[in-house]
């Protein structure tokens, strides 16, 4: 049996995704595939446009044979913790081969280069960074420029060649889960697929493989769902056809009202208890809030150079989700991978899951109500966990206000598996 590994968000599937899929598969000689998808919230600090049942839906309607949930913690954090959970997940189920990876760059030496020279921080590496913060700049530029100076350079990777690898967000996140690889010391082996068609940010529709930003910007203006079925594979287009019978899409914007009670509930003590809310953003936080108006000037409001849109969309999402600092670092003092939660999968791959139960080394939960016996010797595990149902509560509160269906009380309890 060989299984392979993608790490996606899946927000919405398109065709990119689908391409990814069967060039993950060809390229390992895969009888499986196993997708570890963030859950109701994405790593840019938003809510996911559909809930993370449909999106399973859509990864196993297209050649996933298996769903598990990216737990809320790493899910919406920064690069690194959002590789290094998910990798660390995919390397304690004990059965998968190969990590199949989307990147602008497309080939896997010069990543891994990169990777290694970040994983081990050789002194000097460590000294330029230290200097280039010290002088100013912000972390990611930091460390770029520090990379630069001690990467050894050859015919094949000079200076500008190394600037845009790390220039790319599917790049860093593609280094990120070699570095995790590396610090988990797997042997699960790393392939990457080069990315077709629009970038990442693109917010544009072009032929048939427009980015997801594109799609949901499109959707924010409300077009025209056909105009969309050139762009994402016919189940997945039809899934968010039925979605849009049941429920509403949710955008960053409709969390406002939301992030603005919890903004006001914790102003008088400021906001460094959350992860990744450091002093200087508390006070701007507290100082900017009597002009809030929705969640999206708001992050304008508080940009500066060296505080970009995505880490603040981020850190207001962590308050709004209860997102504690220390949370954060004894999830990764004690481990990345505390348990693995299925979504969905599809019945054909059955054996797929005996494995899994016969080789991983943490809990495999199917069903909620015994997620508090599995996880009974893991305090930390069970907490990490009701992070996840909070979160899935609030992200199903902010869609009752907009939905014009009525709608039960949301219960995470009774939600079925998806089977296909």
């Amino acid at each position: 049996m060989k299984v392979v590994g993608i790490i996606a968000e899946y927000n919405p599937f398109h065709n990119g995704h689908l391409y990814q899929i069967e060039q993950a598969r060809s390229l390992s000689h895969a009888d499986y595939v196993i997708v570890v998808m963030s859950g109701d919230h994405v790593q840019r600090g938003m809510p996911a446009l559909l809930d993370k049942y449909a999106r399973a839906r859509m990864a196993l309607a297209n050649g996933a044979d298996l769903v598990l949930e990216l737990p809320l913690y790493y899910a919406c954090s920064s690069a690194q913790y959002f590789a290094s959970g998910a990798v660390s997940l995919l390397h304690h189920l004990g059965v998968v081969d190969s990590l199949c990876f989307g990147s602008e760059y497309g080939q896997i030496d010069v990543l891994s280069m990169i990777a290694h020279a970040l994983y081990q921080e050789s002194e000097t590496y460590s000294i330029c960074l230290r200097n280039y913060l010290a002088a100013g700049k912000p972390y990611p530029e930091a460390r770029m420029l520090a990379l630069l100076d001690t990467l050894p350079k050859s015919r094949n990777n000079d200076d500008s060649d190394i600037y845009n690898i790390l220039s790319a967000p599917n790049n860093i996140l593609g280094i990120e889960y070699l570095k995790a690889l590396m610090t988990c010391q797997s042997d699960i082996i790393p392939c990457t697929v080069k990315r077709l068609g629009s970038a990442y940010h693109d917010t544009q529709l072009v032929d048939s493989l427009s980015s997801a930003a594109a799609i949901r910007d499109a959707l924010r203006q409300n077009v025209d769902l056909t105009l969309l079925k050139s762009h994402m594979p016919a189940s997945a287009y039809q899934i968010i056809q039925e979605y849009t019978q049941e429920a509403p899409f949710l955008f960053p914007d409709d969390y406002s009202q939301l992030l603005h009670y919890k903004l006001l509930l914790d102003a008088p003590v400021g906001y460094t208890a959350y992860a990744d809310v450091s002093e200087e953003l508390s006070n701007r936080i507290v100082n900017y809030l009597p002009q809030y108006t929705e969640l999206s000037e708001f992050i304008n409001l508080l940009k500066t150079k060296d505080i970009t849109y995505t880490r603040i969309s981020r850190c207001l999402l962590h308050i709004l989700l209860d997102m504690k600092q220390d949370m954060m670092q004894a999830c990764c003092h004690d481990g990345y991978a505390h348990y693995a939660r299925i979504l969905g999968f599809q019945q054909a791959s059955t054996p797929l899951l005996s494995a899994i139960k016969q080789n991983a080394s943490i809990p495999l939960i199917s069903k909620l109500a015994d997620a508090k016996f599995l996880l009974s010797d893991r305090p930390i595990a069970y907490t990490l966990l009701q992070a996840d149902l909070r979160a899935s509560l609030i992200y199903h509160s902010g869609m009752a206000n907009l939905s014009r269906f009525e709608q039960p009380p949301y219960n995470e309890y009774t939600h079925n598996l998806i089977l296909l």
